[in-house]
């Protein structure tokens, strides 16, 4: 079964998710069951494996609408940007926003850690969002006519992802502040 499109859900389906949703990222994909999310969204278990086929269908297709909503944040200050360097920040300015609320850092980090088959679907979206991250970096650097030689996207995408890591383990430190102003100047260099 191919991972279910969260546009194309039905309303049981939509409940089904957004209490995965919750429940994955506040406790764990691997300390949720499928009767836990069957209870909380109101449905049985039989509607959930008939919606989504299994627990993997259900953690990929959250995983891939929180890559939806997270390409879509950055997407829009990235086409905004007034200026290269702004273009290249954009990931770093969405951050605000996209962590409000965030108490234990990354989904898609933490879905890693909790998904060490490589064949996963729910791993495959993790890795998936992780390369669009970097390369958008790598394009937004030679689209603004910076010396690009991959170099330059790794060091932007560590501090992203530091940032990510920084949420859930050093609250109330200004990370998202930070990161930017490093890649900031990383970029004057």
């Amino acid at each position: 079964m191919d991972v279910l499109d969260p546009e194309q859900l039905t309303p049981a389906a939509r409940r089904i998710l957004d209490a995965a949703a919750v429940l994955f990222y506040e406790q764990g994909i691997t300390a949720v069951g499928v009767d836990l999310v069957a209870e909380r969204s109101g449905v049985t278990k039989r509607t959930l494996y008939d919606r989504f086929g299994s627990k993997q269908q259900l953690v990929a297709a959250y995983l891939l609408e929180r890559d939806r909503r997270w390409r879509a944040l950055v997407e829009q200050p990235y086409r905004d940007a007034p200026d290269p360097v702004a273009r290249v920040l954009a990931p770093f300015d969405a951050l605000e926003t996209w962590l409000d609320g965030a108490t234990r850092g990354c989904a898609f980090v933490n879905a890693l850690a909790e998904l060490p088959e490589a064949g996963h679907p729910g791993r495959q979206v993790v890795l998936a969002e992780k390369q669009w991250l970097i390369q958008l970096f790598a394009d937004s650097l030679r689209e603004g006519g910076f010396a690009e030689d991959g170099a330059l996207a790794l060091q932007l995408m560590c501090l992203h992802e530091g940032v990510l890591s920084l949420r859930g383990t050093a609250p109330g430190v200004d990370a998202i502040a930070a990161a930017r102003s490093a890649a900031a100047r990383l970029l004057e260099g």
